[in-house]
């Protein structure tokens, strides 16, 4: 079921185009869709009775298919330069998909292959194969949407219990995942999470609920 309905990397053998929608239902253990499950009862429901239920599914799968627009976005801004760096050295793209099946070096490598292999191939193969789960994306819509509704209501983090008003609560775990992404340090969240689609998410739910207010709702008025 996983290599069936998780989102793979478009470059690997596993993708196919039906996981951008299949991967949202897919998790990867119990605490993962018990905590997605929890965020969304906690956020959807006063979100989903305020928007009703076709505007809430709209920012819902929107904020999913953002999610992975960031997240393929940054792992190809990634991937390309060093498969374009792996190509300069006279390595053809079949030869470093079988050296990547077959975890070790072909014979009859230069040097600088070699070391370039070596210095590359372990980001190349990271991506390649990545894969990713999860309701995470959506839920981060979800959440932006909540505090554009409500941004005096105050937040905590399981791990922090310290209430912090939305309207800075949320922009710091966007801003969190950020810096997690580019560093690869994770502050609350596993290190495997894919941290992009979190803030892919958000924006994106962000912007649909910016769009409504500006164009269908004055400022009293959400429904």
């Amino acid at each position: 079921m996983y290599q069936w309905l998780a989102l793979w990397f478009p470059k690997n053998e596993n993708f196919q185009i039906w996981q951008i929608i299949t991967h949202m239902f897919m998790h990867g253990g119990f605490m993962h869709i018990a905590f997605n499950m929890f965020a969304l009862w906690m956020f959807g429901t006063p979100v989903e009775r305020v928007l009703g239920k076709n505007r809430f599914l709209f920012v819902y799968f929107s904020a999913g298919l953002g999610a992975v627009l960031f997240q393929l976005g940054f792992y190809y801004f990634n991937f390309l330069p060093a498969q374009s760096e792996l190509l300069s050295t006279g390595l053809s793209n079949q030869q470093i998909l079988d050296m990547l099946a077959s975890n070790r070096l072909q014979e009859g490598l230069s040097e600088i292959q070699i070391s370039t292999l070596r210095a590359v191939m372990p980001e190349y193969a990271q991506i390649y194969n990545a894969s990713m789960v999860g309701a995470s994306g959506c839920i981060m819509g979800v959440l932006a949407a909540f505090g554009m509704m409500n941004p005096e209501a105050r937040l905590m983090l399981i791990f922090l219990p310290i209430p912090i008003k939305a309207k800075y609560f949320i922009p710091g775990i966007i801003l969190l995942d950020v810096i997690s992404a580019i560093t690869g340090q994770s502050f609350f969240s596993p290190s495997n999470t894919a941290y992009m689609a979190h803030v892919g998410g958000a924006i994106t739910g962000f912007i649909i609920m910016w769009y409504w207010k500006r164009n269908q709702f004055n400022q009293n008025r959400w429904d």
